[in-house]
C-alpha cells in the first residue's frame, strides 16, 4: 500500500499536544493530541477491503502492509493523533470527549483529488479515553467493518471499513453492564471517511470561547469539504450551517428508507458532512415498530427510538446552532433554518415513502394512507423490509394471509387480517392514480427497497463463526451487503427466527457493542 502518501493537514493547521502521553486529561486550548498506537505483536489479518484501497489511492495490499493494518509499523512521516471534542450525550452535556479508541493517521488522496482519512479503531487508549483501554473486541470491530460497508453499498453517506485484524490480545469488557466482565478476542478495524470532523469538534472549541480558533476551523472545513460554498465573510458560515442541515436531514432520510437505527445520537455522533459515523449498538429494523431502539442504556426513554431520529437530528442542530453562534450572529436566520428543517425533512420523508410504494408523485391523500400503513405494520407487527419485497412480488391471486404471516412476529388472527386486507386494497386504488405504468412503478420500488439488510442476527452467527476460525459466512455477507437490491442468498431474505428473540446482540444491545 501507499502508505508513504499520507498527509497530515489537519495537526498542520491546529493547536495540538505533541507530548504523547495516553494518560486520560483534559487538554484546553487545542484540537488534538499526538499519540502512537499501543502495536500488537500477533496481528492476523481478517478482511482487508481491496475494491476501497484502491479507490481511496492506498493500492494493492501486501503481506509486509499487516503490521501498519494493526498499526504496529508507521511511515516516519506521519506524527498520529487523536482528536478532542465535546457533545451532549443523552440530552446532557458532557463536556470535553474525545477520541477515546481512535487514532488518526491523516490523509491520502487518490489520482482524481479525492480526500480520505485514515483511523485506527481499537489501537490503543488516548487522552480522551477516560480511564478506558482504547481497544476493541472482535464483535464490535466486525459490526462496525461490515455495517459500515453494507450502508455504503446501500447508498448511503457513511464511513468505511478497510481492513479488520485480530489484535493477538484478550480484552475484557462487560457486554451488557451487567456486572459480569469477560474476557474477548480484540480486534482493530481501520475505518475511513472524507473527514470524521463532528459536531462535537465546534462544540467543544466554541464552549471554550475559542472564536478565533472556531472560526478557522469552519473556515478550513469549508475550504476543504464543502467546495459548493462560494460566499464570504458572515454570508459564508450562514450557508455552511443550511448546507449541513440538508445534509443531516437527508442522511435521516435514508436511514429512515432502509430501517436503520442508529441507537445512540449523540452531538458527538454526528458528523457535519453528513455520513452514518460511529456504529455501536445500532440495528436494522425487523419488525416495524416507531419506538424501536436497539440501545440498552437507552432505556426506558428511548430518547433515540426509530421514530424520533428526524427529530433528535433537529434538536442535536441547535446544539450546533448554538457552537457557530459566535460566527454566524444571527439569531433569526438560525431559528427560520432549524424550522425549514422540519419541513425539509418531513417533505423528503414523504417522497421517500412515495418511492417505496412506486407512487410517482405526493398526493394529499398520501398522509393519510402513510398513517394507516405505520399504524398497520405496528399492529400486525410486521417485517419493514420484507413487507415491500412482498409488495413488489404481489398479484391479484396472492393468499394474503399464507403469504404475509410468513413475515409477521405475531399470530394474524382473522381481525388482523381484515385490517391487512383494507390496507392493501387503499394501496391498489392510490397505485390507479399513478401517471406511470405498473412497470415503471416496480421499477421505481426495486432500487428504492433492498432485499437484503444486515441484520443483527447475521452478524451475531457471523461473530461466533469468526469466533472459531472461519470466514464462510464473513464472504457470504460481505457479497451480499456488496449486492443489497439482489437476493443472492435467499436464506438471508428472512424475518430475525424466534431464537434469536432474546439473545444480547441480536434484539437489543448496549453502548459496548
Amino acid at each position: 500500500m501507499n502508505i508513504k502518501n499520507i498527509r497530515q493537514p489537519f495537526i498542520e493547521n491546529f493547536p495540538g499536544d505533541f507530548s504523547k502521553n495516553p494518560i486520560q486529561r483534559t487538554t484546553p486550548k487545542v484540537l488534538f493530541s499526538t499519540i502512537d498506537p499501543v502495536g500488537f505483536d500477533n496481528p492476523e489479518l481478517i478482511i482487508f477491503n481491496d475494491k476501497l484501497s484502491e479507490e481511496i489511492g492506498l493500492g494493492n495490499f501486501d503481506e509486509q502492509d499487516l503490521n501498519f493494518l494493526a498499526g504496529n509499523h508507521l511511515p516516519e512521516h506521519i506524527k498520529t493523533y487523536a482528536t478532542a471534542y465535546a457533545g451532549h450525550q443523552f440530552g446532557n452535556w458532557a463536556g470535553q470527549l474525545g477520541d477515546g479508541r481512535a487514532i488518526l493517521a491523516g490523509e491520502i488522496i487518490n489520482e482524481t483529488g479525492k480526500k480520505t482519512e485514515i483511523q485506527w479503531k481499537g489501537a490503543g487508549a488516548t487522552p480522551y479515553s477516560r480511564h478506558a483501554d482504547g481497544r476493541a473486541v472482535l464483535r464490535s470491530s466486525v459490526r462496525e467493518y461490515l455495517m459500515s460497508e453494507a450502508m455504503y453499498h446501500l447508498g448511503i453517506p457513511t464511513t468505511r471499513g478497510l481492513s479488520l485484524c485480530f489484535t493477538g490480545e484478550q480484552v475484557v469488557r462487560d457486554m451488557m453492564y451487567s456486572g459480569n466482565p469477560q474476557e474477548e478476542k480484540g480486534a482493530v478495524v481501520i475505518r475511513t471517511a472524507e473527514s470524521f470532523l463532528r459536531f462535537g469538534h465546534f462544540e467543544l472549541i466554541s464552549a471554550q470561547k475559542e472564536i478565533d480558533l472556531l472560526q478557522k476551523l469552519t473556515d478550513f472545513t469549508i475550504e476543504n469539504y464543502f467546495p459548493e460554498i462560494i460566499s464570504e465573510g458572515n454570508q459564508k458560515y450562514k450557508d455552511f450551517f443550511s448546507t449541513v442541515c440538508t445534509r443531516t436531514a437527508d442522511l435521516m432520510v435514508e436511514w429512515f428508507r432502509v430501517g436503520f437505527v442508529h441507537g445512540v445520537m449523540n452531538t458527538d455522533n454526528m458528523s457535519v458532512l453528513g455520513l452514518t459515523i460511529d456504529y455501536g449498538p445500532f440495528s436494522m429494523m425487523d419488525e416495524y415498530n416507531l419506538n424501536f431502539t436497539p440501545n440498552t442504556t437507552d432505556l426506558p426513554g428511548r430518547r433515540y427510538a426509530f421514530g424520533k431520529q428526524g427529530q433528535i437530528s433537529q434538536w442535536n442542530l441547535w446544539q450546533l446552532a448554538n457552537a457557530l453562534f459566535p460566527l454566524i450572529k444571527d439569531e433569526k436566520f438560525l431559528e427560520e433554518t432549524l424550522n425549514i428543517y422540519g419541513t425539509y425533512f418531513w417533505e423528503a420523508h414523504d417522497k421517500m415513502l412515495c418511492n417505496k410504494f412506486g407512487f410517482d408523485n405526493l398526493l394529499e391523500s398520501d398522509e393519510e394512507f402513510f398513517t394507516n400503513w405505520q399504524n398497520m405494520m405496528q399492529e400486525l407487527q410486521l417485517d419493514y423490509t420484507l413487507f415491500f419485497n412482498l409488495l413488489e412480488k404481489r398479484d391479484q391471486s396472492l393468499d394474503t394471509l399464507s403469504a404475509f404471516e410468513t413475515i409477521s412476529y405475531t399470530v394474524l388472527n382473522d381481525q388482523k387480517v381484515k385490517t391487512l386486507e383494507k390496507l392493501l386494497t387503499a394501496y391498489d386504488l392510490r397505485l390507479e392514480k399513478n401517471s406511470f405504468s405498473k412497470f415503471d412503478s416496480l421499477k421505481l420500488m426495486q432500487k428504492t427497497n433492498p432485499k437484503f439488510i444486515l441484520r443483527n442476527y447475521l452478524l451475531f452467527e457471523c461473530i461466533q463463526e469468526i469466533n472459531t476460525g472461519k470466514k464462510e459466512m464473513l464472504k457470504k455477507l460481505t457479497r451480499a451487503l456488496e449486492n443489497p437490491y439482489e437476493e443472492i442468498f435467499p436464506e438471508f431474505s428472512k424475518k430475525r427466527p424466534a431464537d434469536y428473540d432474546d439473545i444480547s446482540g441480536c434484539s437489543m444491545l448496549s453502548c459496548s457493542s
